[in-house]
């Protein structure tokens, strides 16, 4: 039996990934190897009807867990992806880790690496899994949003969009991030998730105890309280949880409004 709330979502993403396709020049998927991201690239394989000619995007801070990366890997083989990978190797190489402070690692390792290959390939729009239940500066984001050419989101100056309306004008330098997933809830990712049938990274799913919900670097990411070990269980878990998605992950305890900070000067 058709689940028509994720119908219409599925249907309202892929006219969103094909009006990107469409509208610019050299679109790209940021792909982080999370369910949210994982669930796009899904989506637009299923856009064009089996094939994803859009680039993937990888910010490899170095610090990511090893399964995840095994698990990028293999559906790039799998999957016959075009991967591009962007670190900030001058960083890395003058000792950046997160010792060094939350958002300062975060800002040097994600946000500048992304600055970095976004311009040294030419990206024109970014295609991201973000959600507006996930975090409260990404429910302030647009569907088609505009980043100056210092990569800068101006939040107070963004356009309405109506009636499916979107903003594909973008200033010289400057790149739009689109958000196809936008309306989903975390939920409705899951059950979307059990629903195509859709391979995830094992980390989401309990053992001994505990199980990510949201996927990051090691160093700061940590697992929480769950005996959920499939996805129905997960569902069930959602529903009567009252922590927050991103609790786990350190660099949002940093300051009372750090993943703002952080996304006004360019992080994903």
């Amino acid at each position: 039996m058709r689940n028509d709330r994720l119908y219409k979502l599925e249907q309202q993403s892929i006219y969103i990934i094909r009006e990107a396709y469409a509208k610019f020049r050299k679109p790209g998927i940021l792909w982080s190897i999370g369910k949210d991201s994982t669930v796009l690239l899904w989506l637009a394989r299923k856009a064009f009807l089996g094939y994803c000619p859009l680039p993937l995007i990888h910010i490899d801070t170095t610090f990511k867990i090893p399964e995840m990366i095994a698990h990028r890997d293999r559906i790039v083989k799998d999957w016959g992806l075009e991967l591009v990978i962007g670190a900030n190797r001058e960083a890395l190489a003058a000792g950046m880790n997160p010792e060094c402070g939350r958002l300062v690692c975060c800002g040097a390792l994600k946000t500048e690496a992304f600055r970095e290959t976004v311009n040294e390939h030419g990206f024109d729009a970014i295609l991201l899994g973000i959600r507006r239940d996930e975090e409260r500066s990404r429910s302030k984001e647009r569907i088609f949003s505009v980043r100056n050419a210092n990569f800068e989101w101006q939040y107070k100056e963004q356009p309405p969009e109506l009636w499916d309306q979107y903003n594909v004008d973008v200033p010289p330098g400057a790149h739009v991030r689109v958000h196809p997933i936008l309306d989903w809830t975390e939920v409705d990712v899951w059950e979307y998730i059990q629903q195509e049938q859709i391979p995830v990274v094992t980390l989401y799913f309990a053992r001994n105890g505990k199980r990510y919900r949201s996927l990051g670097c090691w160093p700061c990411t940590h697992p929480i309280e769950s005996t959920a070990s499939n996805i129905p269980e997960i569902v069930t878990e959602l529903k009567s949880i009252g922590q927050s998605e991103r609790a786990g992950r350190a660099q949002d305890q940093a300051d009372a409004y750090a993943m703002q900070k952080l996304r006004a000067k360019g992080y994903m």
